[in-house]
C-alpha cells in the first residue's frame, strides 16, 4: 500500500533544493547584544529585543515574584478560571500608554491578529491589506471569511482606486497594515491611510509589533509618532519585542475591547497569559515610559550604523548584486541588505557568523528577495557596529 505520508519527504527535498530549508540555532544564557551561540560568543544582530529588556534584571525579578505569588500558569481561559488582577493591571497600563479607552491582552501577538480580525469582519465584508503585511494579519483576514484584496506596498493611489471600485459593494470594510514593516524597516503612511478610511467609512487596524517601545515621544509606537492618537483606529501589538516578554494586545475604544472579550475566539478559548510574562511586560512598560534614554541610545545606534553602511552600500542603488534598503530618514532598528539569491545570503550569513556576527539570513517565501536582516539594540556598542560594517565591506565582490 502507498504510504499517505510519503509526500512529506518529497516536499522537504524540494525545500532543500530551493535553499529554503530552515533549522534551529540554540542560544545559551540570557538574551543581549552579545550571546552564546553554538558554543561561542557572538554579537547579536538578529534579535527583536530592541531596548535590551528581555535580559533586564528588573523584568526577571518581576517574573519571579509573580510566579511565587500566582504560580507558573493561568490554568485556564480568563473567562473561566484564568483571570488574575495582574492581567487587568497590564491592560490598564497599555491603555494608559496608548491613550485609548481600554485594552485586552492575548497569549501571543499572532493570536491577537487572528482573533481580532476574524471577530470584527465576516463574509459580507471587505479587507484591504498591504502586500508586505505580517503573516498573522494575512491569516487573520483569511480566517474572517471576508473578501481580501492586497494593495501594493504603501501604494496609496492603488488603495484609493480599490476603495473607489469595491467599497460600496460590502457591508463593513477594514484596512490592515503593519506600522513598521518587519523585513524592510519602513513605516506605513498612517495619516494618509486614516484619511482614506474616513472618506470611505472604513475601520483601520495597525500592527505595532515593531513600533511599540521604539517610536514616539513615550515609545507608544507609530500612532504616537504620527500624532494620530485622537483618530479612530484599532492598535494591535506584541509584548515580545521591545517589551521583552511574551503576548499580544489590542488597544482601542471600550466597546471594541468588550466586543473582543465576547467574540475573539483566540482569546475566549485560550489559556490566559502566564503570570511571569504578564508581570515582566508590566515592568517593561514602566521602564520604557520612565527611561527615555533607552530609546535615545537606540536612535543613536540606528543613525550610526545607517551612515556606516551607506558608505559601503549606497541606499537604493545597485552595487554588483547587492543593495542596502534603508529609508531616507531611518528611525527604526531594522535594516536589510538585499542580495541576489538564497545561496548568496546563506553564504554571507555563514561568513558573518564565522567572524563572530550573528545576522539573520532571510529567504523566500518569507520575503520576495533574499536579504540579510540586521536588527539593532540600544545595548549595542559603537565598536560592535563598526565591526559589522567592516565585515560586510569584506563581502562585497
Amino acid at each position: 500500500m502507498k504510504d499517505p505520508y510519503d509526500w512529506i519527504e518529497r516536499s522537504l527535498d524540494t525545500i532543500h533544493q530551493a535553499r529554503w530549508h530552515r533549522s534551529l540555532k540554540t542560544i545559551v544564557g540570557r538574551p543581549g547584544a552579545v550571546v552564546e551561540l553554538n558554543g561561542r560568543s557572538v554579537i547579536n544582530f538578529a534579535s527583536n529585543d530592541y531596548l535590551g529588556l528581555a535580559g533586564d534584571e528588573r523584568l526577571i525579578q518581576a517574573a519571579i515574584a509573580a510566579t511565587e505569588t500566582y504560580g507558573t500558569g493561568a490554568t485556564g481561559s480568563r473567562l473561566l478560571s484564568g483571570h488574575r488582577d495582574l492581567h487587568r493591571q497590564l491592560e490598564q497600563a497599555i491603555a494608559q500608554w496608548k491613550q485609548t479607552e481600554d485594552a485586552i491582552i492575548f497569549s501571543s501577538g499572532y493570536l491577537a491578529n487572528l482573533g481580532t480580525i476574524s471577530a470584527i469582519v465576516g463574509k459580507r465584508d471587505l479587507i484591504f491589506s498591504d502586500q508586505y503585511n505580517h503573516s498573522s494579519l494575512k491569516n487573520g483576514a483569511v480566517m474572517s471569511g471576508a473578501t481580501c484584496l492586497d494593495y501594493e506596498h504603501c501604494n496609496l493611489t492603488q488603495l484609493r482606486q480599490h476603495l473607489e471600485q469595491h467599497r460600496a459593494a460590502y457591508r463593513r470594510c477594514l484596512i490592515i497594515t503593519d506600522s513598521v514593516f518587519s523585513m524592510d524597516g519602513d513605516l506605513c503612511p498612517l495619516p494618509e491611510i486614516l484619511d482614506l478610511a474616513a472618506a470611505f467609512e472604513c475601520m483601520v487596524l495597525v500592527d505595532e509589533a515593531h513600533g511599540t517601545g521604539v517610536l514616539g515621544k513615550t515609545g507608544a509606537g507609530c500612532v504616537e509618532h504620527f500624532a494620530c492618537r485622537d483618530r479612530p483606529l484599532i492598535q494591535m501589538g506584541t509584548l515580545s519585542k521591545a517589551i521583552g516578554s511574551l503576548g499580544g494586545y489590542v488597544a482601542g475604544s471600550a466597546p471594541l475591547i468588550d466586543f473582543l472579550r465576547n467574540r475573539a475566539a483566540t482569546w475566549i478559548y485560550t489559556t490566559g497569559l502566564s503570570p511571569a510574562d504578564t508581570a515582566a511586560a508590566l515592568t517593561a512598560i514602566h521602564i520604557i515610559q520612565t527611561e527615555p534614554q533607552l530609546r535615545d541610545r537606540l536612535r543613536h545606534n540606528i543613525t550610526h550604523l545607517t551612515q556606516a553602511l551607506a558608505s559601503v552600500f549606497p541606499a537604493d542603488q545597485d552595487v554588483s548584486t547587492t543593495r542596502l534598503y534603508a529609508p531616507h530618514h531611518p528611525i527604526t532598528p531594522i535594516l536589510c541588505l538585499e542580495v541576489d539569491s538564497p545561496a548568496t545570503v546563506l553564504h554571507w550569513g555563514d561568513r558573518l557568523l564565522a567572524a563572530g556576527l550573528f545576522v539573520s539570513a532571510v529567504r523566500p517565501p518569507t520575503v520576495p528577495t533574499s536579504r540579510l536582516r540586521i536588527t539593532l539594540m540600544a545595548t549595542h556598542e559603537p565598536a560592535q557596529l563598526d565591526q559589522l560594517r567592516d565585515c560586510l565591506r569584506s563581502l562585497v565582490p
